[in-house]
């Protein structure tokens, strides 16, 4: 049978989502919504180490260079359907600048805001810095604007650490 790829990405794309919420929701109707907070946090520390992982095997690459970095994430992204920018700063870092995050529309949908400022403070500073650290001891990921906190976009922001920028 011929599926057509577009049906196909967001079957996976919505089931991706779908598993995450329900099982977060059921979990925290057991145990509360701060024990499931942190086990959720446990498994974003190791998710985004499975998605560079395997974006690198995707897309070619061998290395851990901002670039690289910058196309894997780019297709971690892109293939949760986040919009996106991604903005250069020299060789010293560069940022994302998402202006529409499927997962904060999902909590919208799920009639969740209460709790999104909370879990982008946990999960997506923790997603960051976990991609950060999969590419290079030496390079810190800052979340500084959060659309779930009143932002108008999320700001990703990869910066070298000083002792990186001056080798």
């Amino acid at each position: 049978m011929g599926f057509d790829q577009s049906k196909l990405v967001e079957l996976l794309r919505r089931s991706y989502f779908a598993v995450d919420g329900l099982w977060f929701m059921m979990a925290e109707k057991e145990r509360g919504f701060e024990d499931t907070l942190e086990l959720d946090e446990r498994v974003w520390q190791v998710m985004p180490k499975i998605q560079a992982r395997k974006a690198r095997e995707l897309l070619r690459l061998r290395g851990a260079t901002l670039a690289e970095l910058a196309q894997c994430f780019a297709l971690k992204l892109t293939s949760e359907g986040h919009r996106f920018e991604v903005v250069w700063h020299g060789s010293e870092g560069l940022e994302f600048v998402i202006s529409r995050c499927p997962w904060l529309d999902m909590l919208q949908r799920a009639d969740r805001m209460h709790v999104a400022q909370t879990v982008a403070q946990v999960i997506c500073v923790g997603e960051g810095q976990a991609w950060a650290a999969e590419f290079s001891a030496n390079l810190q990921c800052q979340l500084a604007d959060k659309m779930c906190s009143g932002d108008a976009r999320c700001r990703y922001l990869f910066r070298r650490t000083a002792r990186m920028a001056s080798v």
